[in-house]
């Protein structure tokens, strides 16, 4: 026998102390095996997760039963090995003790060959209650450590906050956009294995030096060996071959194979190419005989994050394959609560989404957990880059020996684990909690500090620098090199002294803005609040109406209804789209509009924010709003819903992120400023026209200006003195649009208004819809008699259109095309809807 592998499936649970065992799924989670087996409601409704935070209180206990033949006994090396334990388990083995597990964020591995018998095997895997555990890991300190998200009094603990002593996703406790379920279970597969001989354990190409000439590579083959054994180690790519000669010892030990690769097929982000990928296989031969053999998928490119001084401060970009690439994305939470719950089609549905959106990167954000393998891979066909914190968020941590193996052990398993992934571009040490300390600005930060003495203050500074000043850095460069480690996010530089961080807005590092929203800041400093790598920004709005049926009756809509509370994380979140929305837009007529008027809001202030980015590129390289999705039905900062239903966000993005973008911009109230930027790798002749409607589409003025648009650049094209475009006509009544024309392309289009939507009188619009000839109903054609805004289109089906929530001028129709979310591998494809209905803004406002 050369390899035998179970994976291991058949599980069953209960609570410890019960007596009867139910069906439970594995992977998976203890919330969803009782909800499955009928012992509690949805979590996700009404009010339900504040009445099931008696689970984490509880022990549980898992097990499954395997039958071995006679022939087991023969096997070399049996391991049993669990991917993912949520997160303090006990692990027995025909009731012996085997393993004890207290890190969620990795993979444990069980020598079982002594443990096991030919016949029936029992394995038990008994989890401990996270909080049980933690409590006194609280007390024993002597005092709390920050974690502001922590939601301890949801989950019955008042002010005791423990999240931060386990190695387990912070969500998990609650977060300002998330709910309190701290999970238990056996969350990734588990599997038995058994071998004989020497076996491949883990292959790295390590991408030495790679260009469009050459491409520089070094195998790096870990093999485990029962015993001494030499033979032929082969590498084969892309219809080469390498072979060696190899001699190995008992035990485990690394080989190394220099690999070149000429002309090679290089993996690009969305936008700047095609991204490769390349198959590289490696292979124990023996006689010709293959004894082992592993495959990796990976893409030849060679990233860097860019960050030396300039005249402005300091740079921060990525440079891709020698490119300079202005990153265009979003960050990532977890799609789900529960994790297990995410399939391949619902993280498809997210990358895709990116993809359509003109996304090139991603940022998985360290408050979730280390992504599914699937995720990653996606990322690698899609050409999405990405970002990847490790998993420490907004909080400070605990330094004892303990603590920082478990650490040292978990970004080492991860790292290995992720590395071969052309996507990563980045491994970032946590989110925020270099800016949130502020140790060297005493009058800086979240008001953390002043809770402690100095010595204090140094030992929890020191704790700090222990996890994300050398131990982080050591292990990507020990099992990464190469690859760019940045602390925390927001940083302005690694300095060791009072210039080290800020949190306002600099030139230098990547920045967090949240002067809009959390600061109640108006939309405009967008304008002016301007960084060299926008890391967060975002603003919140409500589902739409279908998704806040699902955990909600008609009695419950109302902006402050129990309900529309408790899935409102932020404290005063929908207070503060109220406040927002009488800064900026009508005023809905019920709850029902005030749901679209928040995606309204939402919106038009994020497509501020990215325009203000990518017109100060190069000094800017990078717009990740906050955030692409949501891990359950919520009022939140996501473009995206838990269902994954687009928002006008959604669509508004995917307009502001394309290649080539018009943004007029009229703030200093006496010119128009027209800016163009391109993406484009390539310069570009083109027209720019300029026409001057009345809302009920009167054409009042056109103009007609050559323009030529640099490679990769972003340039004010035109600029009109205000008073001499509308010569004399009112602000309020007049609406200009905006057309790029160039040779082979779709126009680039804009309207822009002169006065605040609140101030714009807008009449009932009649629109019309008609089904586009020969699209087999998959293509319609939108046309108004008067200014329509907000323009709505909704189907019964799940998928989205080419186009949603858009303005629409009389004489200017928009033909738009629906493409269903499939649930298959082409995930969206043109086809035609039943239920179409079609809205406008002046169907959601008071009259008048």
């Amino acid at each position: 026998m050369g390899q035998k592998q179970w994976i291991l499936t058949e599980w069953e649970f209960r609570a410890c102390g019960d007596e009867q065992w139910l069906p439970a799924t594995v992977p998976g989670t203890v919330h969803t095996d009782l909800l499955r087996s009928g012992l509690i409601e949805q979590p996700f409704y009404g009010i339900n997760e504040h009445g099931l935070q008696w689970i984490d209180k509880k022990d549980w206990e898992y097990r499954t039963c395997i039958r071995l033949e006679e022939d087991w006994s023969e096997v070399e090396e049996i391991q049993l090995h669990f991917a993912g334990l949520d997160t303090y388990a006990d692990v027995y083995i025909n009731q012996m003790h085997a393993l004890s597990a207290d890190n969620m964020f990795r993979a444990w591995d069980i020598p079982a060959k002594e443990l096991l018998r030919a016949g029936d095997n029992e394995i038990l895997v008994r989890f401990r209650s996270p909080v049980k555990e933690d409590l006194p890991k609280l007390k024993a300190l002597g005092y709390s450590l920050p974690a502001p998200n922590d939601q301890s009094e949801l989950g019955g603990l008042e002010e005791q906050r423990i999240s931060v002593f386990a190695r387990k996703a912070p969500y998990h406790y609650g977060w300002d956009w998330g709910p309190r379920f701290v999970t238990s279970g056996i969350w990734r597969e588990v599997r038995l294995t058994g071998r004989n001989g020497v076996n491949i354990a883990d292959l790295y190409i390590r991408q030495d030096a790679v260009s469009e000439a050459q491409a520089r590579l070094t195998a790096v083959v870990e093999v485990d060996a029962p015993a001494a054994w030499e033979g032929t180690l082969k590498i084969a790519a892309d219809g080469q071959e390498w072979r060696q000669e190899v001699k190995v010892e008992a035990g485990k030990q690394t080989l190394k194979v220099e690999l070149v690769i000429d002309r090679p097929r290089l993996w690009w982000c969305n936008g700047l190419g095609k991204p490769e990928l390349t198959s590289f296989q490696a292979e124990l031969l023996s006689d010709g005989s293959v004894l082992s053999a592993q495959e990796v998928t990976t893409g030849l490119r060679e990233i860097k994050l860019i960050t030396g001084p300039d005249e402005r401060g300091a740079a921060f970009y990525f440079e891709l394959n020698g490119v300079n690439v202005f990153a265009k994305g979003a960050n990532h939470i977890p799609n789900d609560s529960f994790i297990p719950e995410v399939d391949e089609e619902r993280y498809r549905h997210e990358i895709i989404t990116a993809v359509e959106s003109h996304m090139n990167m991603l940022r998985v954000w360290g408050g979730g957990f280390y992504e599914e393998e699937t995720f990653y891979r996606l990322c690698d066909e899609h050409g999405l880059l990405v970002w990847q914190d490790f998993m420490f968020a907004c909080s400070m941590y605990p330094g004892d020996e303990a603590f920082l193996e478990s650490v040292r052990e978990e970004a080492a398993y991860n790292i290995r684990r992720l590395r071969n992934h052309p996507s990563i571009a980045l491994w970032c040490g946590n989110n925020e909690i270099d800016s949130a300390w502020a140790h060297y600005q005493e009058d800086k930060g979240w008001g953390w500090k002043k809770d402690y003495g100095a010595d204090l203050r140094a030992q929890l500074w020191a704790d700090y620098e222990a996890v994300f000043h050398r131990i982080l850095p050591e292990e990507v460069a020990a099992h990464h090199p190469g690859m760019a480690y940045w602390p925390s996010s927001p940083l302005r530089a690694l300095t060791g002294d009072d210039n080290q961080h800020s949190t306002q807005v600099t030139g230098e590092g990547d920045i967090h803005y949240w002067g809009v929203w959390h600061g109640i800041e108006p939309f405009e400093n967008y304008n002016v609040k301007v960084g060299r790598f926008m890391s967060e920004y975002g603003f919140q709005s409500f589902p739409e109406l279908k998704s806040v049926m699902s955990y909600a009756t008609e009695q419950d809509l109302e902006l402050e209804s129990e309900i529309m509370l408790a899935h409102q994380k932020n404290g005063r979140g929908n207070q503060l789209i109220k406040e927002y929305m009488d800064m900026y837009l009508p005023q809905p007529k019920d709850f029902k509009a005030f749901l679209y008027m928040s995606q309204i809001l939402q919106a038009e202030a994020i497509r501020m924010a990215i325009e203000s980015h990518r017109r100060n590129k190069p000094y800017c390289m990078g717009t990740l709003y906050w955030q692409m999705n949501d891990c359950w039905p919520v009022a939140s900062w996501a473009s995206m819903d838990y269902y994954g239903r687009w928002k006008a966000l959604q669509y508004t993005v995917r307009r502001s992120f394309g290649d080539l973008l018009l943004s007029a911009d009229d703030t200093d109230g006496e010119s128009l400023h027209i800016h163009a930027v391109s993406d484009l790798r390539e310069a570009l002749e083109g027209e720019l026209v300029l026409r001057l409607h009345d809302f009920g589409g009167a054409l009042l003025k056109e103009e007609r200006r050559p323009v030529t648009l640099a490679a990769d650049s972003a340039a004010v094209v035109l600029t009109l003195p205000l008073a001499e475009l509308l010569d004399g006509r009112a602000a309020g009544e007049t609406v200009l649009s905006l057309s790029l024309l160039a040779d082979g392309r779709e126009p680039e289009t804009k309207l822009h208004f002169f006065a605040p939507a609140k101030e714009i009188v807008l009449k009932q619009p009649e629109l019309t819809v008609t089904e586009v000839g020969g699209s087999g109903g998959t293509s319609f054609t939108v046309s108004t008699d008067v200014l329509a805004r907000g323009v709505h289109l909704t189907v019964e089906e799940e998928g989205y259109f080419s186009d949603n929530f858009f303005d629409l001028l009389p004489g200017e129709p928009k033909t738009v095309e629906f493409r269903l979310r499939t649930g298959g591998a082409d995930h969206f494809r043109p086809a035609a809807p039943t239920g179409l209905e079609v809205h406008s803004m002046a169907d959601y406002i008071v009259e008048g």
